[in-house]
């Protein structure tokens, strides 16, 4: 047997393609869940749709750095072996054949996982973390690992060993972050779904710049061993994703409880493709203004109040709440806790910013970390009473349109501590309750806007009802950003080099 060659599948891919009127580019372009129906009736290949992709991430990846690693032949042997089992009838999953990205802080057998720090450049992992090994069975396709704002630290993944993510929409904007890579290819089309990890917003926050869909399931509903851990007690994993059944599709294979997972909570299984469907006429929304709304960009504010007057006729309407505050609760002595060996013996190693991060908390008292876990506790078990008298929440996602990624290095350069950004997602984290990020408009710039939509505990089905029929009222997610193969690429007056 001939070895196969990128060449030769290529031309496979062209003339498969070809014979039923697509392009490698057609295919890229669909949903997760077109995609899926596609593997269903046998009118795609998983070969295909990975061809299609990596095809894309040869193009578009040296504009984005979206991704530290792609996974080419592992994903098209795991294509290969794929597609046999569709070819005998045998789909694991709706995920069956789909080409999905991993962010490069979720570990993965035989292939570095490095948090985008010089720290973990040569770290290989023994084994998968347990949503990569839920995915691989479910017949996901890895195709790579993605960048990220280092070792999590931060919400514009302007900081990362290996240079800064770029926004499709911009490319001298900063994608958010911490996910902004797994954001940044999803948007692009370069993989069908990733994987992102939530600390105070790094699913949210780039979904709302990157124009995609983002979720942070309730905490402990989705398993986070085998993923390097900023601030254990608010670490999630979610799907980031261009559509809300997307979003559906991803979390029903990635659920489940984990025993060897500390965080990890029992919940009996649910059907999130089906609970999406369920009807929202009869639900309450509750909008908490303060202090959601202070002090938004204009464009930000007309998308979302146009956002409330859809939500508003499709339900039973919405009114002014409050929520409990966070302010006297802060772990981030958990962050120091995992980094004290690795700081101690190679702090040089770390970026610039992340450094600094560190060396910020490094004389925080054990006894202020107990209290606060005690709060965290506390505020988890009864935070569901907050929902008495509505069902959900609606905010915006990001109260501010992107830094430009210049910008962005300055201020986390800076030896003197920055001012909290206004953000709406970190509060979530917090309480431990479900969030999505869906696309709300844009700005005079073109600039993508996010809406967040957030419920009590394990109310991941009303939340992606509510999502899912916003989505459908409106045209949003349906736009692509304006990048093609010749868009020059900005250069940054800022560069990696001066990190180092």
């Amino acid at each position: 047997m001939h070895p196969i060659t990128r060449r030769s599948f290529a031309v496979t891919l062209a003339g498969a393609c070809a014979a039923r009127g697509q392009t490698s580019e057609d295919l890229a372009a669909l949903s997760l869940a077109e995609a899926s129906a596609r593997i269903r009736t046998r009118s795609v290949t998983p070969t295909q749709l990975t061809e299609a992709c990596l095809t894309r991430i040869e193009t578009y990846n040296p504009k984005l750095n979206a991704f530290i690693t792609v996974m080419r032949q592992q994903a098209l042997a795991q294509a290969r072996e794929l597609e046999a089992e569709q070819r005998s009838g045998k789909l694991r999953s709706p995920l069956h054949g789909i080409p999905i990205a991993l962010k490069d802080n979720i570990d993965t057998a035989g292939v570095r996982t490095t948090a985008a720090s010089a720290v973990f450049d040569d770290r290989v992992p023994d084994a998968d973390a347990e949503v990569t090994r839920r995915l691989k069975a479910a017949g996901a396709i890895v195709i790579g690992k993605t960048n990220l704002h280092e070792f999590a630290m931060g919400g514009t993944n302007a900081t990362s060993y290996y240079g800064p993510v770029r926004n499709p929409w911009a490319l001298d904007r900063n994608p958010g972050g911490s996910s902004g890579g797994s954001a940044a290819a999803v948007a692009a089309s370069l993989c069908f779904g990733a994987l992102g990890t939530d600390t105070g917003g790094s699913i949210r926050i780039p979904a709302a710049y990157c124009g995609v869909v983002g979720l942070k399931p309730t905490y402990g509903l989705v398993s986070i061993r085998g993923i390097i851990p900023l601030t254990f007690s608010l670490d999630h994993c979610g799907p980031i994703v261009r559509t809300v059944e997307d979003a559906a599709l991803m979390l029903n294979a990635l659920t489940g409880y984990d025993k060897l997972d500390v965080a990890s909570v029992e919940h009996a299984k649910e059907d999130y493709a089906a609970s999406m469907k369920q009807p929202i006429s009869g639900l309450r929304l509750g909008i908490p203004r303060a202090p959601f709304f202070d002090l938004l960009d204009t464009d930000v504010t007309k998308a979302v109040d146009a956002a409330i007057g859809v939500l508003s006729k499709m339900t039973r309407g919405a009114k002014d709440v409050t929520l409990p505050s966070v302010r006297d609760i802060s772990l981030a002595g958990e962050s120091n806790a995992y980094h004290e060996e690795f700081f101690t013996r190679t702090p040089e190693r770390y970026q610039i910013p992340t450094r600094l991060s560190l060396q910020r908390n490094l004389n925080r008292k054990a006894s202020d970390y107990v209290r606060a876990r005690w709060k965290l506790e506390l505020l988890r078990r009864s935070i569901d009473d907050a929902f008495a008298d509505f069902d959900l929440v609606v905010l915006p996602t990001r109260r501010r349109i992107p830094r430009r990624i210049d910008a962005a290095l300055k201020r986390e350069r800076s030896e003197k501590p920055l001012n909290p950004e206004l953000e709406n997602t970190g509060q979530f984290n917090v309480y431990g309750l479900p969030a999505i990020s869906v696309p709300c408009g844009f700005t005079a710039g073109g600039l993508p806007i996010g809406l967040m939509i957030a419920g009590p505990r394990f109310s991941e089905g009303r939340v992606l009802a509510l999502a899912n029929a916003y989505e459908r009222a409106t045209e949003w997610h349906k736009r692509k950003p304006p990048l093609a193969s010749d868009t020059p690429v900005p250069i940054l007056a800022t560069t990696d080099e001066d990190s180092a």
